[in-house]
């Protein structure tokens, strides 16, 4: 069954046009205008083992646990994810990046007992382990750094030398972070890619990687690749303060995560960058 046939099946209309779109970490994006009028998107994993049904999830789950504006989604298999079109693109005004900074800080304020998620997630179509855990250091350290970074040794991508220096910088993380006053609800992937805007709003947030954790974590990313600025942080700070060091230290602490995971899917100059943290830090 091709695609046109399946996205037919699944909702039981006729297709009238399909056009690729750019992005998307998994599989291949189409917009997709059904005969009833609808617009929608689909996306199609034809990797051998298909992992849709976990975006599906963490849509499903960020509309149900949060007022983030997500697409809807339709229908969600491993191999194939019907969801909400929605309109703008990836240029975010003044204005844009108050609105995102509210929607965030929003999100941010839905909590949970512990650090984790009730179920594995994704971040770039990499498996992203998320074991319920007390200690937030401890879960930074064991399920991000030291996960991900594994997982680049296994790929050819990071040098045994470079996970040692991570395991001995993992070791005195308390000097640089604080267990943050109770685990966060975050998107886990925010960068320009993954945000639409259209006359100043925020319109939806896409591919998540959903966990609770420190929000600090998700605002040092969005300053890795310059997805906001001074407009973002400053309404943000209005709503929930950041405290004293996040700018100057601990945000590249946070960033070394989404490097290793661009060292996992890439390698190259990612590895330096990583490196260079680490000298920073004494490791």
């Amino acid at each position: 069954m091709d695609i046109r046939q399946e996205i037919e099946h699944a909702t039981n209309a006729q297709v009238t046009d399909i056009v690729p779109l750019s992005g998307g970490c998994i599989g291949q994006v189409y917009r997709v205008k059904l005969d009833n009028g609808r617009m929608l998107v689909a996306k199609v994993d034809a990797n051998p083992q298909p992992k849709l049904d976990i975006e599906g999830f963490m849509l499903t789950y960020l509309a149900a646990h949060s007022q983030l504006p997500v697409p809807q989604v339709y229908f969600t298999t491993p191999r194939l994810l019907l969801m909400q079109y929605l309109p703008g693109n990836s240029h975010f005004s003044s204005a844009a990046q108050e609105d995102a900074a509210e929607r965030l800080a929003a999100l941010h304020a839905f909590s949970a007992p512990q650090f984790g998620l009730e179920r594995d997630s994704l971040i770039g179509g990499l498996h992203q382990p998320n074991p319920w855990t007390d200690s937030w250091l401890e879960f930074f350290a064991q399920q991000r750094l030291i996960y991900m970074a594994n997982a680049a040794v296994q790929a050819g991508r990071l040098s045994n030398h470079v996970l040692q220096r991570i395991h001995h910088f993992c070791e005195h993380l308390a000097c640089w972070l604080e267990e943050p006053l109770c685990p966060a609800l975050i998107h886990g992937d925010v960068w320009t890619t993954n945000v639409l805007a259209a006359n100043g709003r925020i319109t939806g947030f896409i591919d998540p990687a959903i966990y609770y954790a420190d929000p600090e974590i998700e605002l040092a990313f969005t300053t890795l690749f310059g997805t906001f600025g001074d407009a973002f942080f400053k309404r943000y700070q209005e709503i929930r303060p950041l405290r004293p060091g996040f700018f100057n230290t601990r945000c590249d602490i946070y960033n070394l995560y989404p490097l290793l995971v661009h060292v996992r899917l890439f390698g190259g100059s990612y590895v330096a960058a990583v490196e260079q943290t680490l000298r920073r830090f004494g490791y």
